[in-house]
């Protein structure tokens, strides 16, 4: 990770359109923005263009970055907001099966999710039962845990209340929680 002297210096070339500090960003985020993508849109090729799509959109938006929070943060909720547009738009489109929603199997894949997590039964129990569940719950669950969003992020994100995001996190862990239990039976 970057240091925050070192960070805030890149980021300021990356303000006057200095391409080899661009590119510098985009080389120490891809994997981490590329994971958030794929794990919401459950298409690695899709993944791969919102990524894109988001980098261009961070770059051009970059004057607006305040330092509230870390850089890879803000790039992390563009990514997350351009991967739920993109899962909506193409939703409707196509089905996925369950070798493109589940990347972490797929040996062309490898590495998408860390090698660690592949070698665990429960995680993968819980990654299968994940993509499982309804659109809401997947996508709420996997910006809480996984991408590790607090709620009050979720609810910028999905652009819902604190109510709402309370009582679906809620019901969408009870339902994760049900499924794996009915795998592990």
């Amino acid at each position: 990770m970057l240091s925050t002297k070192k960070e805030k210096e890149l980021l300021k070339r990356c303000r006057k359109g200095d391409q080899q500090a661009q590119l510098e960003v985009y080389d120490r985020y891809y994997r981490a923005m590329y994971n958030t993508a794929v794990r919401i849109v459950k298409d690695p090729q899709e993944a791969e263009d919102v990524m894109q799509e988001a980098f261009l959109k961070a770059f051009s938006k970059l004057h607006t970055f305040k330092g509230a929070s870390s850089f890879g943060a803000w790039l992390k909720k563009i990514v997350a907001n351009q991967s739920i547009v993109a899962y909506r738009r193409n939703k409707a489109k196509q089905e996925v099966s369950l070798e493109q929603a589940l990347p972490f199997e797929d040996s062309e894949n490898q590495g998408v999710i860390m090698e660690e997590e592949t070698y665990n039964p429960r995680f993968n129990l819980a990654m299968r039962c994940l993509t499982d569940l309804r659109e809401s719950y997947r996508i709420i669950l996997t910006l809480n845990l996984i991408e590790g969003f607090d709620q009050q992020e979720i609810c910028e994100i999905l652009k819902i209340t604190p109510a709402n995001c309370r009582t679906t996190l809620s019901r969408a862990r009870e339902s994760l929680r049900n499924k794996m239990m009915s795998y592990e039976e």
